[in-house]
């Protein structure tokens, strides 16, 4: 999956993105499109994403939607969603670290493919301000610092039961021997439960 870098000591490998990304021109991450109570900021981010062990497996171009709901006690439930496409970058495989047989141990380079998925948490110890911007590359610290403030936390990035993830991968023909790789989980920091399922690999 994307992966993020969110949470301290893991290598959480759907979940780390660190690379530049362009904010939608759509609505300029504003917020535009509320509906029942949500508001929505969506954001244009190209990234690499790391696999289960840790290291860049390929390229990623994401349309990011944050979802961030009011619970009504001074938190806040903040959902992304990324929906895009992923080239691979060569070399071992993102779904390579299990000890099953159900994946491979490397891809080659430029296999093109889908991936979509969602990060879930709680955001508390800020003020929410629905209309703030983000900078052009909104990643997850970024968008939580620029919308609750700098003393605000999010769930997912602490230890804490509360974040939960899944993240699909498909690339169709290609000759691959594995098409499809998930990745999901639930908690964060020490209290991470997180399973990889299949592989996106040639061998």
């Amino acid at each position: 999956m994307k992966r993020f870098v969110i949470l301290p000591g893991v290598l959480l490998a759907a979940l780390v993105l660190a690379a530049a990304g362009l904010a939608d021109p759509g609505d300029k991450g504003k917020g535009k499109g509320k509906k029942q109570g949500h508001n929505r900021f969506t954001f244009t981010l190209v990234t690499e994403d790391n696999g289960c062990h840790g290291t860049p497996w390929a390229s990623d171009t994401l349309t990011r939607t944050y979802v961030v709901h009011d619970n009504g006690n001074g938190t806040f439930r903040v959902t992304r969603r990324d929906r895009g496409t992923f080239t691979t970058l060569g070399g071992a495989s993102p779904g390579s670290c299990p000890t099953d047989k159900h994946h491979g141990t490397t891809v080659r380079a430029g296999v093109t493919g889908k991936s979509i998925g969602y990060l879930t948490g709680t955001v508390s110890g800020g003020t929410f301000n629905p209309n703030a911007t983000c900078a052009a590359a909104c990643f997850t610290a970024d968008f939580i610092t620029a919308f609750f403030g700098g003393g605000a936390t999010f769930s997912c990035n602490t230890d804490s039961r509360d974040c939960k993830f899944n993240y699909n991968y498909t690339a169709p023909a290609q000759t691959l021997r594995f098409h499809h790789w998930q990745d999901r989980g639930k908690g964060a920091g020490s209290m991470l439960k997180e399973v990889f399922s299949g592989d996106i690999a040639t061998s």
